[in-house]
């Protein structure tokens, strides 16, 4: 079995996370040829992936876990909360986990911030990704915090392969 890597992208609303996990993830995909496999956490229990009235909604809507599968992709509905370890056997084999969100999770971590940096997330940052709206001499940052450049996804990714944990 090959090594598989795990890092988090945790910061406000609004900061790029996203973007950024995207970009990452087509350059490990498209040109280092790696599988990767995307968790993205829903704080605030908003997102919605089913429409009311097909079947997969009907399902779901028992209370019921529900897969949905078809011959280009299989979709689990889950009424539970899961655990990291348990998400991670969803997916089967990957090269790289990148996580959105869920900053208490035991994994590296790139915090990204555009105008400002919120300290209240430098205990969870092991990297700061932030572009020209920020000047990070401003800030008293924790020791061993690696700056990125939120613009350049090539350094990210070779942050990522470098820094992220083994699961």
């Amino acid at each position: 079995m090959k090594k598989r890597l795990a890092v988090a992208f945790t910061g406000p609303s609004n900061s790029g996370k996203t973007t950024l996990i995207l970009k990452v993830a087509r350059l490990l995909i498209h040109e280092r040829g790696l599988q990767v496999a995307i968790i993205k956490n829903d704080p605030k229990d908003k997102a919605r992936f089913d429409v009311p009235g097909k079947d997969s909604y009907r399902f779901s809507d028992t209370g019921a876990e529900v897969v949905v599968t078809s011959p280009t992709r299989t979709t689990l509905f889950s009424k539970r909360h899961r655990e990291l370890d348990e998400i991670i056997g969803l997916f089967g084999s990957f090269d790289v986990l990148l996580v959105e969100g869920l900053k208490n999770l035991p994994l590296p971590r790139i915090s990204i911030f555009r105008e400002r940096i919120d300290t209240e997330y430098f205990p969870y940052m092991n990297a700061l990704a932030v572009d020209s709206s920020i000047d990070v001499s401003h800030y008293r940052l924790p020791e061993n915090v690696t700056i990125l450049d939120l613009n350049n996804p090539h350094d990210v990714v070779s942050w990522i392969l470098t820094h992220a944990k083994v699961v």
